[in-house]
């Protein structure tokens, strides 16, 4: 609640959980991680948003996490060892360079570039809703490397970068975007202009950014899941307290089928959106070595659950605040807060509307509707 109201970054937070290894539960033992899986990660955050952190509390981790996934899997063994050990033990944080505004989910039309110049790129362009950005000393950056109008496949072209994030260099602008929840993880507008970079931050190939990315992007649905089942969890929670607590007309509210009826129907969503999270997290896993399991089918397991657990949660944290009544518009209660981070799962990292585009289309086989 107090960072929330300040907006400072649980830095707290973040020395303590690296401190006992918990930023590199799913990175490399040889990299000083602990080699675990996105199942664990999603338990993880889950657990810290569900303490009362909420959303915020787990967002201010999210990137190291699931970010972090291509450069595990793609990345050199020298820019892994140069990179993901100084991750693990909570020397720096990272943040994700993906999402532009005028282009938004529209991923393959980016127009920040990245041109070569000797062993250097030269990244030119604007991002926004970049989390963590003010706190961050390095970002994994998608752009454009080879002009639209010159690939064959629109796919094809952008790559993927694990850079250095000077904030104190005049070819990098950041700009905080003032939001409705999540306040102690900040989010922002950045613009390069010619901000210089290494060959060697390259993750994988050039060209072949976009396909790498999406190796986190599934691994982000199943952890944002986890995030709003913890949400709505513990907005739950609280709301079944005050329920047994507060007597009006000399009786507990929660001894009212009006009060009662709602909370035990959110209860079953968010069961059923958690089998759904940790199948998902759990078919994640098991596809890195069994072939048997396409992106296909990992893809929309992952962007089923995130959906059914955002709207579990939004379900439950609404509850919570009218179960509360008048006192859940009160920030001593917390419900408010949890009610104010609940829409965040709803639109990040994808939106309900494009979750179910992907289902009608690569699920049910209907035609491409956008």
């Amino acid at each position: 609640m107090e960072h929330d109201q300040t907006g400072e970054y649980p830095h707290g937070l973040h020395a303590a959980l690296a401190k006992d290894g918990w930023i590199g539960i799913a990175l490399p033992e040889e990299q000083g991680g602990a080699g675990l899986g996105i199942s664990e990660a999603t338990m993880m955050l889950h657990t810290i948003a569900e303490s009362g952190a909420g959303m915020a509390g787990a967002q201010s981790l999210h990137a190291n996490v699931y970010a972090t996934q291509p450069v595990a899997k793609f990345a050199s063994p020298e820019l892994q060892a140069k990179t993901l050990p100084g991750l693990i033990a909570g020397e720096y944080k990272t943040c994700f360079g993906v999402t532009e505004p005028n282009t938004g989910l529209d991923t393959l039309k980016l127009k920040t570039t990245a041109k070569r110049d000797g062993d250097d790129y030269l990244i030119s362009g604007q991002k926004i809703w970049i989390t963590n950005a003010q706190v961050a000393s390095k970002m994994i950056l998608l752009a454009r490397t080879t002009p639209l109008e010159e690939v064959t496949k629109p796919a094809e072209g952008l790559s993927l970068f694990f850079i250095d994030f000077d904030k104190t260099d005049p070819a990098i602008d950041i700009r905080q975007i003032k939001k409705l929840g999540g306040r102690a993880v900040d989010a922002n507008e950045i613009f390069f202009d010619n901000y210089r970079i290494p060959a060697s931050t390259l993750i994988g190939n050039e060209g072949q950014g976009f396909k790498i990315v999406l190796h986190g992007m599934n691994a982000e649905r199943c952890l944002l899941a986890g995030e709003a089942l913890g949400l709505g969890y513990v907005a739950l929670k609280r709301a079944t307290t005050y329920s047994k607590e507060r007597v009006v007309f000399g009786r507990p509210i929660g001894k009212n089928q009006a009060i009662q009826h709602p909370l035990a129907d959110a209860w079953c969503q968010l069961e059923a959106a958690k089998l759904a999270t940790y199948h998902a997290a759990r078919l994640y896993d098991k596809s890195a070595k069994d072939n048997s399991i396409s992106q296909h089918q990992v893809g929309a397991a992952c962007n089923s659950a995130k959906y059914l657990a955002a709207e579990a949660s939004f379900k439950a944290c609404e509850r919570a605040v009218m179960t509360h009544g008048g006192m859940g518009y009160a920030q001593e209660y917390h419900v408010e807060r949890y009610f104010r981070e609940c829409l965040v799962p709803r639109l990040a990292p994808v939106s309900r509307e494009m979750i179910l585009n992907y289902v009608g289309e690569k699920v049910l086989g209907l035609p491409r509707s956008y």
